[in-house]
């Protein structure tokens, strides 16, 4: 059967009750599995990562988006993570026996009932986008909420689905992609600004690495370099992480840290690892656990000491 995975970004990652209803509206889906919920308390942003077919899945998303606007409003909303609407974006992935096309049409279904029945603005990004300038997320987002209330009146601001209005749930971006991995680097320092030059020097926007989207922000004391990376097959981890190591040496600053928001691939990590170790691709066919669960048609991690 086909398995579809979404991963919507709430702007709430401080108050506790708002996160549990959010996570409730959607594993009260049935065949739905909430497998992952990241809050951030500067991001003010909570992304929650869940899978099943695609009937429930739609179900689920939208349930979501109601308990959201509800709940969240973005007149009081502030945080450092750029944002248009309680519920920011709604992405959807085919795992299996799914196309992009298929989650195209999930997005597409998903925009008309938010639009028609609770009355807020859509916009459709990524592969579901119905103009070119829509497809890249951060085009959409520009300016934030406070822009938009501003310019959602203007033609080329007019929503896909919904009214051209604005009010305190604001926007909602929803479209399908493939996976990618939201990565974060922490530095020894406390100056954004530098933060902010790395990102602009490492995303492919500012004529950095392929498929790497970066802002610099300032996260829990300390500056952050925050990474999306759109398609890890063709830039890696291990790719961005000696990057950021050269371009940090040109501001006597390091990495202290790094961390994932939502789930990432497995073969993401296999592939990083293999790169550092300089091993070729075709290693991947002697690692012991998938070796074991192509035999046996049952994985299981093994738990080494």
């Amino acid at each position: 059967m086909p398995l579809i995975e979404c991963v919507p970004n709430f702007s709430e990652g401080r108050d506790r009750t708002i996160i549990q209803s959010l996570g409730d509206a959607i594993e009260a889906v049935q065949g739905v599995h909430l497998l992952d919920v990241s809050s951030d308390y500067d991001h003010h942003r909570t992304v929650m990562t869940f899978i099943g077919e695609p009937e429930p899945i739609l179900e689920a998303a939208y349930q979501a988006i109601v308990t959201a606007s509800t709940m969240i409003d973005l007149e009081k909303h502030q945080g450092v993570h750029p944002r248009i609407g309680a519920t920011d974006v709604v992405p959807f992935i085919p795992l299996r026996d799914a196309s992009l096309s298929d989650c195209v049409e999930l997005a597409k279904t998903l925009g008309e009932l938010v639009g028609d029945e609770l009355g807020l603005p859509v916009y459709l990004y990524e592969a579901a986008a119905t103009r070119s300038e829509r497809q890249n997320l951060a085009d959409v987002r520009r300016g934030g909420y406070e822009k938009l209330k501003e310019e959602i009146h203007l033609p080329h601001r007019k929503p896909d689905f919904g009214p051209a209005t604005l009010g305190i749930a604001g926007a909602c971006v929803i479209g399908a992609r493939q996976p990618l991995i939201a990565f974060n680097a922490y530095l020894d320092t406390k100056d954004v600004n530098i933060a902010q030059e790395i990102a602009t020097e490492i995303r492919e926007s500012g004529g950095g690495l392929p498929f790497v989207k970066a802002l610099g922000l300032l996260v829990n004391g300390q500056a952050q370099v925050s990474m999306n990376v759109i398609d890890f097959r063709q830039t890696s981890l291990f790719t961005i992480m000696s990057a950021l190591h050269e371009l940090v040496k040109k501001y006597n600053v390091t990495v202290t840290h790094t961390e994932l928001v939502g789930l990432i691939p497995q073969s993401a990590l296999v592939n990083t690892a293999l790169s550092y170790l300089q091993l070729p691709i075709q290693s991947r066919e002697l690692i012991l656990e998938s070796r074991i669960g192509a035999e046996t048609g049952n994985f299981k991690e093994i738990p080494f000491e």
